[in-house]
């Protein structure tokens, strides 16, 4: 069978997200410049655009583009006598490669791809960036995502994505945010935002927070790549084994969390045969690692122990919902939020009966914080109606859909209202 040009470029594309973040940290590690190396990258992804489609993708792709990246920086450092602006920075290492470009640059790049990978990794989610601009740059570098993507994903303008990137790639150069792994308080601190990184990238594909679809599949999957990334690069740290193990028990319900038209199905009503146990297991076994080792557990940890407990149980009913009670107890007091505790009502709820859980969510209508954040009300509703609170319920309803800006969930809450309505007229036996 004949091999197309579409073939070729799907192969490249699939190339690319593959070797692009290893391509980009060996790059970075010899120009200094996260800028300057991701264009260097880019250069090698057009030179096989241009190129596959007639030559056909060659047996080792992730090689080729390496070599011809390496081409390009030696291009470009001695075009722009790169060398002689950095010597400063890079002493005698970068003049006696200036003698022997070609060997020593192939030494530079593919030597320590792992470390490479985790100070690209620390460098893209580095506090002194925004949130947002760390999102936009770690699905850029080592999601291998296009701006049209990250945009797409986002329901963002993709300018205001394309911004994003720019400003910070300008932020990073001017901060001379050195290209290292950072050493210990300091190596905790960012690493624990690598990690609010990598699961707001997931928790936006698990359950969008605007648009016309419940989940976006993609942004878990890249999310989950990341997450294993790095529990690969620094095995001893426990809570990345937690966050592993949380987003691979989560991700392990994608396919019963929709209906084949769309319609979200909420936990308690799927179908838990469609539950993937591969990653199940998966999941398991991160949550084991992260156990095993020292320390107390972490709110990763704790959070994937409770996710742990639903995918342990055949149905809603066999669910441990006391022990879950138990960890959002243990992990309110490690990290208090007004969030946690909602959560811990509804396992107080299903453990104890609703006037349990409404007891603690009723303390949380006048919590600031919730006061434009839906769940609050949908929890209050759905305990309000098992409770036969039925006008109650509706108005709780009507009202947790009129925050919510995704067009799934506002529709699944309409139609809990309307059957509260219908329950209230509903004649007495």
């Amino acid at each position: 069978m004949a091999v197309t040009v579409s073939d070729t470029h799907r192969a490249i594309n699939a190339v690319w997200r593959i070797e692009s973040a290893r391509l980009i940290a060996g790059l970075v590690r010899f120009v200094r410049d996260v800028g300057l190396a991701e264009e260097l990258a880019q250069d090698a992804l057009v030179a096989a655009l241009e190129r596959w489609p007639e030559s056909g993708v060659p047996d080792n792709p992730g090689a080729w583009l390496m070599a011809t990246a390496k081409h390009r920086a030696i291009d470009r450092l001695r075009r722009n006598k790169l060398l002689e602006s950095k010597h400063e920075e890079l002493g005698h290492e970068l003049e006696a490669r200036r003698e022997h470009t070609a060997v020593d640059l192939d030494a530079a790049i593919d030597d320590g791809v792992g470390d490479d990978l985790l100070r690209l990794v620390f460098i893209s989610c580095h506090p002194v960036l925004s949130p947002d601009a760390r999102v936009a740059l770690t699905l850029r570098l080592l999601g291998g995502l296009t701006t049209e993507e990250i945009a797409r994903a986002f329901l963002v303008p993709e300018p205001t994505v394309a911004q994003r990137i720019v400003r910070a790639k300008r932020t990073l150069s001017e901060a001379h945010v050195p290209f290292e792994v950072p050493h210990g308080a300091e190596l905790e601190a960012r690493l624990s935002s690598v990690l609010e990184v990598i699961y707001l990238i997931f928790n936006e594909g698990y359950s969008a927070t605007t648009g016309d679809d419940w989940m976006r599949p993609g942004l878990c999957e890249d999310a989950l790549r990341l997450g294993r990334i790095v529990a690969e690069l620094v095995p001893r740290e426990a809570e990345v084994h937690g966050l592993v193990a949380l987003m691979e028990i989560q991700a392990s319900r994608s396919r019963a969390r929709t209906l084949p038209s769309g319609e979200p199905v909420l936990l308690l009503e799927q179908n838990r045969a469609l539950w993937d146990r591969i990653l199940i297991r998966r999941g398991l076994q991160a949550l084991e690692r992260a156990e095993a080792l020292e320390g107390s557990r972490g709110p990763y940890a704790l959070q994937a122990a409770i996710a742990a407990c639903h995918a342990r149980a055949n149905t809603p009913e066999a669910t441990d919902w006391a022990r879950i009670a138990a960890l959002y107890e243990e992990l309110a007091q490690l990290t208090p939020s007004p969030v946690v505790e909602l959560n811990r009502s509804v396992a107080l709820s299903m453990a104890f009966g609703p006037a349990a859980g409404l007891e603690l969510v009723d303390q949380l209508t006048s919590e600031p914080s919730l006061r434009h954040y839906h769940l609050l009300p949908s929890v209050r509703g759905d305990l309000l109606a098992k409770l036969g609170r039925f006008d109650e319920a509706r108005a709780e309803f009507e009202r947790a859909a009129s925050l919510t800006r995704n067009a799934r969930e506002r529709d699944l809450l309409l139609d809990r209202a309307a059957a509260c309505a219908h329950a209230s007229f509903r004649p007495p036996d």
